[in-house]
């Protein structure tokens, strides 16, 4: 590979292309760090969002699908403990309810069912990241079935 070449695979610049049908207090809006149209040609949509307050309203990431796998990662913020999330969330997949206290991934399977995400408790900010695998685009991986609602709403 032509190193010279290579600066085209960084993103030092992330897009902020995720905008949810309503706000939601306690968040910051999603970064894209990676995608298509950031880097040409991957096959990988990833997106992190801080979670710095309890989140309202709550749950704001309802049950949805996605046509591609999943990692959903929680990053616990407290360097002391990096460990300790900072908060509870309850994440149901096929419907059975998951309760994470601390910093960690979740393989969700295409087409499995998840969420609602739900705080059940919030003690400092952490980060929240996903990593759709094989989705190239916002339009292709609609994190959170925000796209989806969109869609629904304006028909």
């Amino acid at each position: 590979m032509d190193e010279n070449k290579c600066e085209r695979y960084f993103v030092t610049k992330p897009a902020y292309e995720v905008t949810p049908k309503f706000e939601v207090k306690g968040r910051i809006p999603a970064m894209t760090l990676m995608s298509e149209n950031l880097v040409p040609g991957t096959k990988m949509y990833i997106e992190a969002g801080w979670v710095l307050g309890m989140p309202d309203p709550n749950p704001h990431i309802g049950e949805h699908t996605h046509n591609y796998d999943e990692i959903i990662v929680h990053f616990g913020m407290d360097p002391k403990n990096s460990e300790d999330l900072g908060g509870e969330i309850e994440i149901c997949m096929g419907g059975q309810p998951f309760l994470i206290k601390s910093t960690s991934a979740i393989y969700v399977p295409k087409g499995v069912k998840h969420g609602p995400l739900t705080w059940k408790k919030f003690e400092r900010p952490h980060l929240e990241m996903t990593i759709m695998i094989g989705a190239g685009s916002l339009a292709e991986a609609d994190p959170g079935g925000h796209e989806k609602v969109k869609k629904e709403s304006a028909v």
